[in-house]
């Protein structure tokens, strides 16, 4: 007050005093301010800081899903990393979280995804116990596939290996699936065969007494009669025996071959291109070829792979064999990897009465996606009476096969196959009823062991395959399981559109 009282009638000499000294005033001024006001932000700052809570980590899903209850359940595990470079224990600032996009809303998976859970509906009741996953052994299926705290270890069995690069191929695309989605594929333990034949029968589970689960086998196919767990084959990562790219690249080499013939300027014959040796339905089309007596409509070719690999594969670029209007797909042994690059040529898949499915096919509907040959020794007569029909009715061929070849496009993209093995490998895991670990003589899977020591094609598709962490909200959304309705209804139409054609071929 004082101070105030003397300032409002300051003498003359004191003014002009004051006035001589009022630079220096100024300075010493601000820096007073800036002095009080840093020290009133520190206090403020602290006094926030002193009223945060600390996050803790949280254990991830996938080690909260192996806690499943039962009698070999255990206690849960320890948290899993969340990711390298991921922090847990902060909390993004008001201005990031106002600046950050809103999240995309994630697609549900296509419909073929449901049967996952029919592949895995022996388990629902009982779930997987470790005696049921080595009750697999009496199979002889070549590994055993584990996934601890996110890494891949395998064990072989016996002393037949996997045809050719089945196995490596397998493994890296599981090892692709870790590294897409780190941190969320939940630890698990299964047993897997690379053979080509389903061999689990259906019929073990039915009996007058109640009777264990069966033995849950993963391979690369499944039937109605048996109950083997159908899983993506070697070859979206590349054949390199045969020269068969990865999907991915591959796909677009097809895509862009479909762009350049279009469907009305191919040849008006169904054409097939492979080996006949490995199935007596194979050795029967050889007879649909046209010949001096008859011709079927049919261009059959016996494919010889050791002359291929002489001849630098120049006659079996899967990209360049979409020049006919009508593709033949007939099993081998088996399922046959074939199915995909048909399907996708943009003609008409003309399919000789299959008896075995993978991970896809069950999305496939007769009439809509291929039209369905006899496959029994009518099926010349059957092949060309699908060629006629096609032929004069151009419009409706045309939309079967653009139906096919968009699924193919749209619905078994990478993309897909992966959020299919993370699917199927979660709620696998989720019927677990023991804490999985490693193996006993199962070594570790990495980038690095896997492409140690390799060489040319083998080398060079894993090279092209190596997969980084997914973008986005993760895998798609998988839908329930069918209903029983849905799924009568569903086998119900296939059985009709098979019973109409055979009706039309008569």
């Amino acid at each position: 007050m004082e101070v105030a009282t003397a300032a409002k009638a300051p003498s003359s000499r004191l003014a002009r005093s004051l006035a001589a000294a009022a630079p220096c005033y100024k300075g010493v001024s601000v820096f007073f301010a800036a002095v009080v006001a840093g020290a009133l932000v520190s206090a403020c700052w602290m006094s926030v800081s002193a009223r945060v809570t600390p996050i803790t980590p949280a254990a991830t899903p996938g080690i909260a899903r192996n806690a499943a209850t039962g009698p070999e359940a255990p206690a849960p595990g320890r948290p899993r990393s969340t990711g390298v470079g991921a922090s847990t224990n902060q909390t993004p600032s008001a201005g990031a979280a106002s600046s950050a996009p809103p999240p995309r809303e994630v697609p549900d998976c296509p419909a073929y995804f449901r049967w996952i859970h029919e592949d895995l509906r022996p388990w629902r009741g009982t779930g997987v116990t470790r005696g049921a996953v080595e009750g697999a052994r009496r199979f002889a299926p070549r590994l055993r596939v584990a996934v601890v705290a996110g890494r891949l270890y395998v064990a072989r069995y016996g002393r037949r290996r996997c045809f050719q690069t089945r196995a490596a191929f397998t493994q890296w695309g599981i090892l692709q699936l870790l590294r897409r989605y780190p941190g969320r594929v939940p630890d698990l333990d299964l047993m897997f065969d690379c053979e080509d034949l389903p061999v689990v029968g259906a019929g073990e589970r039915h009996g007058a007494q109640p009777q264990p689960p069966p033995p849950p086998l993963f391979r690369y196919c499944g039937s109605e009669a048996t109950l083997d767990i159908a899983f993506p084959d070697w070859s979206f990562w590349g054949w390199p025996e045969l020269n068969i790219k990865p999907w991915e690249a591959l796909q677009r080499e097809i895509n862009e071959a479909n762009a350049v013939v279009n469907w009305t300027d191919r040849a008006p014959y169904a054409y097939w291109k492979g080996n006949p040796k490995v199935g007596a339905e194979r050795l029967l089309l050889l007879r649909c070829n046209a010949s001096g007596e008859r011709d079927w409509n049919a261009r059959v070719y016996a494919q010889d792979w050791g002359e291929e690999v002489r001849h630098g594969f120049r006659g079996s670029d899967l990209s360049k064999q979409c020049t006919h209007r009508y593709r033949i797909y007939i099993e081998g042994r088996g399922w046959s990897v074939s199915e995909k690059y048909i399907l996708a040529c943009e003609s008409v898949a003309l399919m000789v009465r299959p008896r075995f499915h993978d991970f896809f096919s069950r999305g496939l509907s007769p009439l809509r996606h291929y039209w369905p040959v006899r496959g029994d020794r009518g099926m010349c007569r059957s092949i060309k009476h699908a060629v006629d029909w096609g032929n004069a009715h151009a419009d409706r061929a045309q939309e079967m096969a653009g139906n096919a070849s968009r699924f193919i496009r749209e619905e078994l993209t990478m993309d897909r196959v992966y959020d299919y093995m993370f699917h199927l490998l979660t709620e696998y895991a989720r019927l677990l009823r023991y804490r999985p670990a490693v193996p006993r003589g199962a070594a570790e899977v990495t980038v690095e062991s896997m492409i140690r020591g390799r060489r040319g094609l083998e080398r060079q598709f894993m090279v092209d395959t190596l997969a980084a962490s997914a973008s986005g909200d993760g895998p798609c959304r998988l839908k329930p399981a069918y209903s029983p309705e849905e799924l009568q209804a569903l086998r119900r139409a296939r059985a009709d559109a098979v019973r109409q054609v055979e009706a039309w071929e008569i």
